[in-house]
């Protein structure tokens, strides 16, 4: 039996990236306190920043973006309450029902190409006052879109969805896992995207390459409110300085990259797509980000035979679904992983047919 050979390229998500040696040295040169006691210096200068950099009044650290987007909808949901998202939003399939279990709320899940929805698709799930309806409060938009393939809201898309939003009184949050790659390929700056948003979270654990950390952001009163709820979900972390260092050199250092990162993906995609049998997803509005999906012909098999294919070969990738793979290039990804990425499904895509 031949033995899987090891993994030269990881593609299976950006949340695999390594510390580089500068960020190592950030993080143990960080000032530390006790950030559940108040005195943390370097949490609280990320917090600061992170909120001056996306336009708001405060920042709060979290140790996930899962928990920060929780933290925003327990901080202005009630029980019965409706949140309005797209239906394959990260906070219906990724964050295992906590809306429900923690703030007692229903989602309201529309279409929309590739993760975008409309003015107009909110405007019709928006429940007017009735005793007998939940109250539509809170509406999630996310950007970039993972189940999308990477999808980057358009500031005009965005802007029309939120004007609806506010014109009923509705709170606004931005899932910005990787908002600042939607920024990036969008050439827009994240600040000017979430002038209309209430709240957004960022995660600087994916495509800024830190190994823990997310932030939320809002007004003031919201994040201390928010603070609250923290502490009793656990989040409360005492020399989290640690993280925050590397977030800060992250911010510093690994957004202006972020370019590197899509261009690779791009030239995985058209590599991809020039394999028979397997077809790449076009990205929404032409722009692609570091995510790329592919569909695996059934004459190659399922999704996930082909991708254990790739990973056996030295290429991790993950099965989507039953016919799609989804790759994502990083900062561990460099060109030559690129190439043994598009040559071994090409190998294997021969191998399966012959």
């Amino acid at each position: 039996m031949t033995e899987p050979s090891p993994i030269l390229a990881d593609l299976r998500s950006d949340t695999v990236t390594q510390p580089t040696e500068d960020m190592w040295h950030a993080m143990r040169s960080a000032p530390l306190g006790d950030d559940v006691l108040g005195d943390e210096p370097t949490v609280q200068e990320l917090e600061s920043r992170i909120a001056d950099l996306l336009g708001k009044e405060a920042g709060l650290f979290t140790p996930s973006g899962t928990m920060a987007n929780q933290l925003a909808i327990r901080a202005v949901c009630e029980g019965g309450d409706e949140i309005v998202a797209h239906r394959e939003n990260h906070i219906i399939h990724y964050e295992t029902g906590g809306p429900a279990a923690l703030s007692g709320c229903m989602i309201c899940g529309l279409d929309g190409e590739a993760g975008v929805f409309d003015a107009d698709a909110l405007e019709g799930a928006i429940r007017h006052a009735d005793v007998h309806h939940p109250r539509t409060r809170f509406v999630a938009v996310e950007n970039s879109h993972n189940r999308g393939g990477g999808t980057v809201w358009r500031l005009d898309e965005f802007e029309s969805v939120s004007e609806v939003a506010k014109n009923h009184d509705l709170h606004v949050h931005v899932d910005g896992a990787r908002l600042f790659n939607a920024a990036a390929a969008g050439e827009y700056a994240p600040a000017d995207f979430l002038r209309s948003a209430d709240t957004a979270s960022v995660c600087f654990s994916k495509g800024l390459g830190a190994p823990v950390g997310s932030a939320l952001v809002g007004s003031a009163r919201l994040i201390e409110r928010t603070r609250r709820f923290r502490k009793m979900l656990g989040g409360g972390m005492r020399q989290s300085g640690i993280l925050a260092g590397a977030a800060l050199h992250a911010l510093d250092h690994h957004v202006p990259r972020l370019g590197e990162d899509h261009d690779r993906a791009k030239r995985l995609a058209r590599g991809i797509d020039e394999i028979e049998g397997l077809t790449v997803e076009p990205p929404h509005g032409g722009l692609r980000t570091n995510i790329v999906f592919f569909h695996v012909d059934p004459t190659l098999g399922t999704a996930a035979e082909f991708a254990r294919g790739m990973t056996d070969r030295g290429v991790a990738v993950y099965d989507f679904d039953p016919t799609r793979i989804r790759a994502v290039t990083h900062l561990g990804v460099d060109d030559a992983a690129i190439d043994l990425a598009i040559e071994v499904a090409a190998d294997l895509a021969v191998g399966t047919k012959s």
